[in-house]
């Protein structure tokens, strides 16, 4: 199997799977490895199948749902819904959510690392009672690169 090389990653995400007794396929390996290389586009099952297909054509659409599934399951990957109505994929961090910038004109998804949410998160918690474990925050405008012809159009 040819390709890029592994990142890191990639094979962090290998060993967890060895260390939960899953069996590392060629195809579950190059579907972690194309995966992680789109990861800033936050790729769809059906668009992460035709990257896949580009290199190994015998890869079938329902290994890549599998194989997310079982990543998904582990915690590996986390999904995505940016009103598409196609489910996202991206690899988890293991950090706390981070956030999201959806453009309405280009459909381009930004990260926000930071975590923008902490105040109202201990104000949550401090007026309802409600312990907080995870957030999520999708924000959708108008991205850099499409402004310009916003402000023209």
């Amino acid at each position: 199997m040819g390709g890029a090389p592994e990142d890191r990653s990639t094979e962090e995400i290998y060993q967890r799977l060895r260390d939960e007794d899953v069996k590392l396929t060629n195809q579950r390996r190059l579907i972690v490895r194309i995966l992680a290389q789109c990861q800033d586009d936050h790729p769809s099952a059906d668009e992460l199948h035709r990257i896949v297909r580009e290199e190994d054509p015998d890869v079938g659409l329902a290994t890549v749902y599998r194989t997310l599934d079982l990543l998904e399951r582990l915690d590996l990957v986390q999904t995505l819904d940016v009103g598409d109505g196609r489910t996202r994929y991206e690899l988890a961090t293991g950090l706390h959510q981070h956030h999201h910038l959806l453009c309405l004109q280009c459909g381009k998804i930004e990260e926000v690392d930071q975590d923008l949410l902490g105040a109202v998160e201990d104000t949550v918690e401090k007026l309802a009672g409600f312990r907080v474990v995870d957030h999520e925050l999708k924000m959708f405008g108008v991205c850099c690169d499409c402004e310009p012809e916003e402000q023209n159009g």
